[in-house]
């Protein structure tokens, strides 16, 4: 075993092994809740809470259902980086357990405000909306230290070569909860109610608890060695300097925030591009999320059997080129059919592309600093992809707005040139990742120089 520090079982099916099959099923169970949730909220708002008298929604429901992904956005900026210092501080499976139950505690207050439970006085519009807002804005922060807990344990319990199988299935996981999830909200909100959808939610967060109980995991590493006095300062800034000053790490965040630029237009603008340059109806967008969905898991299913001798590094830069020479293949179509393939391919590429990120990031950052590592560079990925969005649309609206150009026998309208150059600044990413990662070893952890005693195993002592 060359990592004494955690309890890694031989692997022994599909699932690597009983820990990591553990918290496969308590992630893909969380995830449908969780798209369940989602849609559940913008239906609930836009169609319940914001229905003037005349039966029709209100003026201010667009305004209402665009706070939602603020409320997501705002805690994963502000709270992300913070919360990295104290997941390398404290025990990772106590802590997803302690977000679980929080979590669901959460979803299950807005019970209260769905009619389940009679109150003595009536509830406006506001306090819904308001209440619904502060549940979305805590449960977030909640997650913010659930996942860089989670990818932390994953590396306690998968050894190096079945980390990129362990990121494959994740992402099959992600891709399944995004074509069961949505289909699933409607009819449960119009058929039963409101108060189903938030049960679901709530139920799939005690179910992930339930599975992560089971877990055998080994005493966390600390960022703060025994006697020293934590610092908060010391520790993030400790969390900055790797994350800059690590070849492996550095690459990755900048080149993940290359592509979040590149693909955030995409899905900014996508609509647009499917009813003016592929003059198809507006309808039909929803056939591109699913063909994404499906090359996703598509991905992850091939990922599950090829990562392993493909290697984590060849994994990332390969997808990186093949989803931007993809991307601009499909900024040329004027087929539905053949656009659709490509956004197959898209996704194939796209679930390779995230399965590298969290195993190269285990192999490259100390155990004691995943958490920050994490938490530096998921809300740098998701500010890419909101100032891409913001500026695509910027110019979509306003300096590309009409237009139209002739180079080398080909023609460029507004949707497609924009596209076109977030393709470029995909490929661009995948040579420099390519370029800055010759040499590297990022396939595997750096060897330990001094042997470490197996620790006790939570569950197993008065310790754990």
């Amino acid at each position: 075993m060359t990592d004494a520090t955690a309890p890694r079982e031989p692997r022994t099916g599909i699932f690597i092994n009983r820990n990591y099959g553990l918290l496969w099923f308590g992630q893909a169970i969380s995830l449908i809740g969780d798209e369940v949730f989602d849609l559940t909220l913008i239906l609930w708002i836009s169609t319940i809470i914001a229905l003037g008298p005349d039966g029709k929604p209100q003026s201010w429901a667009p305004f209402a259902v665009a706070l939602l992904p603020v409320c997501v956005l705002v805690p994963s900026f502000i709270v992300g980086p913070i919360a990295g210092v104290f997941v390398d501080r404290w025990n990772k499976r106590g802590l997803m357990l302690r977000m679980d139950l929080l979590r669901a505690f959460l979803v299950a207050t807005l019970l209260f405000i769905s009619g389940l439970v009679p109150l003595p006085f009536e509830l406006t519009p506001l306090i819904k909306l308001v209440t619904i807002y502060i549940v979305v804005l805590l449960a977030t922060i909640c997650s913010q230290f659930f996942n860089p807990a989670r990818l932390a344990l994953i590396g306690d319990v998968v050894v190096p070569e079945y980390r990129g199988q362990a990121s494959g299935l994740a992402q099959f996981s992600m891709a399944l909860a995004m074509i069961i999830g949505p289909p699933l909200a409607s009819p449960l909100l119009f058929a039963f109610g409101v108060r189903w959808a938030l049960l679901i939610n709530a139920l799939s967060f005690v179910l992930s608890f339930l599975c992560i109980t089971l877990v055998r995991a080994p005493q966390a590493a600390s960022s703060v060695a025994p006697g020293e006095k934590p610092s908060f300062g010391k520790e993030f800034r400790a969390g900055l300097r790797i994350t800059f000053t690590n070849r492996v790490i550095r690459t990755v965040t900048i080149a993940g925030i290359i592509a979040s630029f590149g693909t955030g237009a995409f899905n900014g603008l996508s609509v647009f591009f499917v009813t003016q340059n592929l003059h198809t109806s507006a309808s039909y967008v929803g056939f591109v999320a699913a063909a994404f969905g499906i090359g996703a898991i598509i991905g992850a299913i091939l990922l599950s059997i090829f990562a392993r001798p493909i290697g984590i590094t060849r994994l990332f830069t390969g997808s990186f080129l093949f989803v931007g020479i993809i991307f601009l293949l499909f900024t040329r179509q004027t087929s539905f059919a053949l656009a659709i393939f490509l956004v197959v391919l898209f996704g194939v590429g796209q679930s390779a592309l995230n399965s590298a990120i969290g195993p190269m990031i285990l192999n490259a950052a100390p155990r004691e600093m995943i958490g920050r590592v994490v938490s530096i560079l998921n809300p740098a990925i998701q500010f890419s992809s909101l100032i891409s969005i913001v500026i695509a649309g910027s110019l979509a609206s306003s300096v590309l707005a009409n237009f139209h150009a002739q180079a080398l026998g080909m023609h460029f309208g507004t949707f497609d040139t924009i596209f076109s150059v977030s393709a470029l600044l995909l490929i661009l990413g995948g040579i420099y990742a390519i370029v800055m990662l010759r040499g590297t070893h990022a396939d595997a952890p750096p060897p330990t120089p001094v042997p470490v005693p197996q620790p006790a195993l939570e569950g197993e002592s008065a310790h754990g």
